[in-house]
């Protein structure tokens, strides 16, 4: 199902995101999460890509294992970097056949430690994936005749690559134009970024599904390294003044960035943001306790026992 036919029927959608673990002890401990994130029944989880497709096998792997395993509806990422048609191609027939039915397009970080020439991928942006997609739905080799539904990454506090928010908007709403249907968000810690990211998308006639992506901090070097994983994410003074009064004390830190997600959520629902999606970092604790007092489990449990 694509995303589009969840959101219109299940506004506003809730979902998860996983990477793939690269050890039986970091294996273990995301199947547990898997299995302690199931029963609340998320509209879809995504599966991220390493850098240069560095864990591509392991993503294949592991979406194909939660399609045949769970009731979860597996996106998984795919990027440019260090790919060619041929590769991308052989990777979309492989989902097709698994019947995968969205793909989360992405421009993809770069590989570390080896020497990396981007004027050699077939690719060299986001809106080159999004067309080559578009693309192959048009062959009809996917089981749905729409082919996949195709989602691309938004940044509410502005690309990183692009500073000039200007032609960074015309860049954003070519790369939509190319065939994009849903748009989910980099992570961020002031929902007016959001609002006012929304409300620019609605400037340029973006007006596809906006799915906010938010990440609760349960650590002080889990802060630091969400700030190097997301490229200089803003870090609002109010969140960085109670994570030092208790920097020292981890229980409170991680109470304190659960408790600063979930009054993101209940903001972000009160604004009508088509969906939420928490970037779990394969653990299931923080994003269960968000979940629960946003007061949806119950409900949503009780759909799906009626399906």
């Amino acid at each position: 199902m694509h995303i589009t036919d969840i959101i219109r029927t299940n506004s506003p959608t809730f979902s998860f995101e996983f990477f793939p673990p690269k050890t039986p002890a970091a294996a273990e401990v995301l199947y547990q999460t898997i299995r302690d994130l199931e029963s609340y029944m998320p509209d879809f989880v995504s599966v991220t890509y390493g850098a240069g497709g560095s864990t591509r096998n392991l993503t294949h792997d592991l979406v194909e294992r939660i399609q045949r395993t769970t009731k979860l509806d597996p996106i998984p990422h795919l990027t440019c970097v260090c790919h060619n048609e041929e590769e991308i191609e052989r990777i979309l027939l492989r989902y097709a056949k698994s019947a995968i039915g969205n793909i989360l397009a992405l421009g993809g970080d770069r590989p570390a430690g080896i020497t990396y020439d981007k004027s050699r991928d077939s690719f060299q942006h986001a809106i080159d994936l999004v067309n080559f997609i578009r693309r192959f739905n048009e062959s009809g080799a996917h089981p749905d005749r729409r082919g996949f539904g195709i989602g691309v990454a938004g940044f509410p506090e502005g690309h990183p690559a692009t500073p000039n928010r200007l032609v960074e908007m015309d860049y954003f709403k070519a790369k939509v134009d190319a065939g994009a249907d849903y748009i989910v968000t980099q992570l961020f810690f002031d929902n007016r970024d959001l609002v006012d990211f929304r409300e620019r998308c609605a400037l340029n006639d973006i007006h596809i599904p906006i799915i906010a992506g938010i990440m609760p901090i349960t650590s002080i070097s889990g802060c630091k390294r969400i700030a190097e994983l997301a490229s200089g994410a803003r870090f609002p003074a109010k969140l960085l003044r109670a994570l030092e009064h208790c920097q020292n004390d981890r229980e409170m830190v991680r109470r304190i960035g659960i408790q600063y997600a979930l009054e993101q959520c209940h903001d972000l629902l009160d604004h009508d943001v088509a969906g939420i999606h928490f970037y779990t970092l394969n653990r299931s604790d923080a994003t269960r306790v968000i979940f629960d007092s946003l007061g949806f489990p119950h409900r949503r449990n009780a759909q799906a026992l009626n399906r």
